[in-house]
């Protein structure tokens, strides 16, 4: 769909991810082989977005060499690591004058398809929301953010663990880490989030609690197979990842 074309695409693979066990930038850990950042950029280009911005930061010569000879990677640097909301600003000289769609995704979510992708951005498009957002429901919601809901069923907030409580931690509907946001508003707004929370960070989830405060159309596609929405921040969950892929190529 032309919607697609239009868009772009910021990638956050800043993170360090101390839990990993290695000394290579998390996103650069192999999944049968490929990189996970490799992975969520093949899926982006199945989806037909190939405006891909990366946001690097630890050991960032290492990432910018995943995408040596990929076609349409531009870099934009997070020195510091101040959360997700701020590595998006931190692309904001790169994609500041894109008039389509900005898609958000993680670099350590590889699983994400193409399909997935792009029906997101469509279904954002379509509907003229200023932000929509990739859930999924799952049996043990523990480490995720949840998303809130009203009675009508609107999405009210994503409450990160940290913050969350008991009752909210209760709820099996989580929050993938990947959004599609208009870009006319996305920069501005994001520069209305504060950091008080646990970590003292500036998160994504909070920009789509100030666009509900403010009236803003907001829209959130639930996952069809929750097992797209698993990350990697151990290396059980590599190897649970792996297990899934060499399944579906044994079949």
């Amino acid at each position: 769909m032309d919607a697609k074309k239009e868009a772009v695409a910021v990638v956050l693979a800043a993170g360090k991810g101390t839990r990993m066990k290695t000394e290579l930038p998390k996103v650069a850990v192999p999944l049968n082989g490929k990189p996970l950042l490799n992975h969520v950029i093949d899926h982006l280009k199945e989806a037909g977005i190939h405006d891909i911005v990366i946001v690097v930061g630890y050991k960032k010569e290492e990432v910018q060499a995943l995408c040596t000879g990929i076609p349409g990677i531009r870099f934009a640097e997070q020195k510091e690591q101040l959360g997700t909301a701020h590595a998006v600003l931190c692309a904001e000289e790169l994609v500041k004058s894109h008039k389509g769609p900005i898609l958000v995704a993680c670099g350590d979510v590889p699983m994400i398809t193409g399909d997935t992708f792009g029906s997101l951005v469509s279904t954002h498009v379509q509907n003229e929301f200023s932000a929509t957002l990739l859930s999924a429901k799952v049996d043990i919601p523990t480490g995720y953010g949840r998303i809130v809901r009203n009675s009508s069923g609107e999405v009210t907030a994503i409450v990160e663990e940290k913050d969350a409580n008991e009752e909210q931690k209760k709820i099996n509907e989580i929050n993938t880490g990947t959004y599609v946001f208009s870009s006319e508003i996305l920069f501005e707004s994001l520069r209305k989030i504060g950091n008080s929370n646990a970590q003292g960070e500036y998160y994504l989830p909070d920009l789509v609690e100030l666009y509900k405060k403010e009236g803003k159309k907001l829209g959130a596609v639930i996952l069809k197979n929750s097992g797209e929405s698993q990350g990697v921040n151990s290396p059980a969950d590599l190897e649970n990842l792996a297990a899934v892929l060499n399944g579906v190529v044994a079949k």
